[in-house]
């Protein structure tokens, strides 16, 4: 299991938070998330035998998110 933690500087609402969550928690391989509004992250615990991390990113980033970059 990995865990990562993607910082994401568009998130600003409740909504925001729904619609992430929403569409990584359909995403196979996808065990856990959390959406932190106040620090714009998202956390993903994620098996990285069935998905990698740039999947999760594209995901955030077909919701209208931009995931920034380390």
């Amino acid at each position: 299991m990995e865990n990562i933690t993607l910082s994401v500087p568009d998130i600003s609402c409740d909504h925001c938070k729904e619609s992430i969550e929403g569409a990584l928690k359909s995403v196979d391989g996808v065990s856990a998330v959390e959406v932190h509004v106040a620090k714009k992250t998202v956390d993903v615990s994620f098996d990285d035998a069935k998905i990698q991390a740039a999947v999760i990113n594209k995901t955030i980033e077909d919701q209208g998110f931009t995931v920034a970059r380390s």
